[in-house]
């Protein structure tokens, strides 16, 4: 469906509301309808067990895949999907829409570029479609859309529809979304999914589809300031090609701006500066690279770069600070308490943490700060300060989701125990960087 002559860009987004709202259905009718499944997986829909008595095939089977998750008709686990139009690419992440599973709903949507909440027309906006919201906005997820789905249950009724978003328009002060689309739709029937419905005469936007291939999403990457987190010393030492002898580039996806040959760069942490002598890519050498593009610098003079260094530009720099303070999703069954020691992996360094303090717990109804909190317990979404045995190189997450990031892995388990989301460096957090160009 697409053409290596028409290269196409990628759009991540997650699906999530509450129980029995229809996101496994809807991706499993935006799937068959888009013609996007194969033969096979259509057969095995039709000949399954898990058949209507209507001789309807069960289009949520085709995210809800564990048995556990089929005999309850619920999600419980985060499903990936993977489909193309000839405009776009598209991943999707079903996420479970239990408040016990929020856990997965952050881990699900924590890449997306959009998140679709939906909102049952019988039952109006709940608590818990206000609760994803709320963790869209945390996630700094930059486009929603808010499905109103079974529209057919309530006799596609254009007021009921209006009631609803002025429920959710309420409560979007509170957000900081900036992009937010409104569209009634049948996940069952297919009303507005991919074809328009002739039973919305009164609605005039796009279907779900058409906005989900036309949302600009070339703005949702920062393209300001560069950013390299070095992953990989590239070194072939090929003995075959005599040119690849001195060849000494440094690996990794670039988390922010742009970068092109001859530009300066300064290496982080030890604050030496250099031009960039080549680019290298999947495609062969290149004039200048973006995000998230992976790539390999090759800089004019040899610096000691290592893994967990960051390549950055010289017009605005990023924190460096041993002390962080950031919100977190707790996802571990023992609750989180101060002094407790972990792992933190930020980019591609991994360090050694300690908490030292929970600020407070936040209300994800109201996103209310509730202090006092000695512990945060799982599904907990609160704000912590942190130790780390080494200066971290980072941005604010509101500034650059990439850099702004990190996990939590309980130490001798290795299980990851948190997600996190920095925030922005202060002006102590900045030290200035000398220029110690060779």
């Amino acid at each position: 469906m697409t053409t290596m002559h028409h290269p196409v860009d990628l759009l991540r987004f997650n699906t999530c509301g509450s129980v029995d709202d229809g996101k496994s259905t809807l991706i499993g009718r935006l799937l068959y309808d888009s013609k996007s499944l194969m033969d096979d997986q259509v057969e095995a829909l039709e000949h399954s067990a898990d058949i209507t008595g209507g001789g309807a095939i069960n289009l949520a089977n085709l995210t809800d895949g564990l048995r556990a998750e089929r005999e309850q008709g619920i999600t419980i686990d985060v499903a990936y999907r993977y489909f193309a139009t000839p405009r776009r690419k598209f991943i999707i992440a079903d996420t479970p829409g239990h408040v016990q599973y929020t856990r997965n709903m952050v881990t699900g949507a924590s890449s997306a570029n959009l998140s679709i909440v939906l909102v049952d027309a019988r039952l109006g906006v709940i608590e818990q479609s206000r609760r994803h919201a709320c963790i869209a906005s945390l996630l700094r997820i930059p486009h929603l859309v808010v499905a109103v789905n079974k529209m057919d249950l309530v006799d596609w009724s254009e007021n009921r529809f209006e009631e609803i978003r002025q429920q959710f328009e309420e409560f979007l002060p509170l957000l900081e979304i900036r992009d937010v689309t409104f569209i009634p739709l049948s996940a069952l029937n297919g009303d507005n999914v991919v074809d328009r419905s002739e039973n919305t005469p009164w609605y005039s936007g796009p279907t779900l589809l058409g906005h989900l291939e036309e949302v600009h999403i070339g703005s949702d990457w920062n393209l300001r300031e560069f950013r390299l987190p070095v992953q990989w010393v590239n070194r072939p030492n090929n003995p075959t090609d005599p040119s690849l002898h001195d060849f000494r580039g440094f690996s990794g996806q670039i988390a922010g701006g742009v970068v092109r040959v001859g530009q300066s760069v300064m290496a982080l942490p030890s604050g030496f500066t250099s031009k960039v002598k080549e680019i290298w890519t999947c495609e062969g050498s290149q004039q200048e690279a973006f995000c998230p593009q992976s790539i390999t610098l090759v800089l004019a003079h040899d610096i000691d770069i290592s893994r967990g260094d960051m390549l950055v530009d010289l017009g605005d720099l990023p924190g460096a600070s041993t002390e962080l303070h950031a919100k977190i999703c707790w996802m571990h069954p023992r609750p989180l308490q101060a002094g407790r020691k972990y792992f933190l992996k930020h980019t591609t360094q991994t360090v050694q943490a300690m908490v030292t303090s929970i600020e407070h717990r936040l209300n994800i109804t109201t996103l209310a700060p509730e202090s006092g909190r000695e512990e945060l317990a799982m599904n907990d979404i609160g704000e912590i300060r942190l130790r780390t045995s080494k200066p971290l190189i980072f941005d604010g997450y509101a500034h650059n989701r990439l850099t702004g990031s990190f996990i939590l892995i309980e130490q001798g388990t290795n299980a990851t125990v948190a997600a996190g989301m920095l925030h922005p460096p202060s002006e102590v957090a900045r030290p200035e960087y000398k220029d110690f160009s060779i």
